[in-house]
């Protein structure tokens, strides 16, 4: 098997992205912005998730939430084989609210990172088959099998009352406000009343990245949005911060398995 062979398939929806991947990659820690959804085909798989680490075998439905901190390595040599769903936030609240799931300002999310479900493996594979099909009439069925696919796997969680902060908190809405400035950890450690050996073990423990870690991610999720909205790669990586096309490219790559040119075809009409 290839090290890493991605595709990202057209969709009738414009909310909806399909990826089919065979890979013995291993994938830093990243997060998306939407909900993924998808089924692991052969081989096996383990990953850090917010349940802790978690292992996956063939047939399992495996799930991810917006902004969930994972990572991805095969479990043994054979690497894996998979087909993904994600799907844009406001959309799956739109699903859900027919199906009276999410309501009353509730936030989403998927109950576990691996659900070993036969039936919800048949839903995923109807759903994704709808999703990526140019026949007549196919968006309208693959709504229908969405539907019934996130009401089954999202539960509603009632917002809870807000967590005290972190100590690394500002440091994070830094990066977040403004990830195409140089931050130096001095400068983050000081904002948060901190050492920089302080900073760097709490923010790792707060948010699964260490600063500088954090600070890419933040430069590539801002890359993805552009070079979804049909920005030239180049642009892209300057826009985003990345010194040039290259480095965005190597990053975007490790992360996401997919490199940024495959990417950006997928959204082309």
């Amino acid at each position: 098997m290839a090290k890493a062979n991605f595709q990202v398939l057209p969709c009738g929806d414009a909310r909806i992205q399909a990826v089919e991947a065979h890979s013995s990659q291993s994938f830093s820690r990243h997060t998306h912005e939407q909900f993924g959804i998808g089924l692991l085909m052969q081989g096996g798989s383990k990953s850090f998730s917010s349940c802790g680490m978690v292992e996956a075998g063939p047939g399992d439905v495996i799930t991810v939430n917006p902004n969930e901190v994972h990572d991805g390595a095969p479990l043994g040599d054979g690497g894996r084989s998979w087909k993904m769903l994600y799907l844009e936030p406001g959309f799956a609240a739109d699903l859900l609210r027919e199906a009276d799931v999410g309501a009353g300002g509730a936030s989403l999310e998927f109950r576990a990172p691996v659900l070993q479900d036969a039936c919800l493996a048949v839903g995923f594979m109807r759903a994704y088959t709808a999703a990526t099909s140019a026949l007549p009439a196919a968006r309208l069925a693959a709504e229908h099998h969405l539907l019934d696919l996130m009401a089954r796997t999202l539960l509603r969680r009632r917002a809870a009352p807000a967590p005290t902060p972190a100590p690394t908190a500002v440091a994070q809405s830094m990066m977040e406000d403004d990830p195409l400035s140089d931050w130096s950890l001095s400068e983050l450690a000081d904002a948060c009343s901190l050492s920089r050996f302080q900073l760097v073990r709490s923010f790792s423990r707060n948010t699964g990245f260490t600063p500088h870690a954090y600070l890419l991610h933040r430069r590539i999720l801002l890359a993805r949005r552009l070079i979804a909205c049909g920005m030239a790669l180049a642009e892209a990586a300057a826009a985003s911060g990345f010194a040039d096309q290259s480095h965005m490219t190597r990053v975007f790559t490790r992360k996401y398995g997919v490199a940024p040119g495959a990417f950006a075809i997928s959204f082309k009409p």
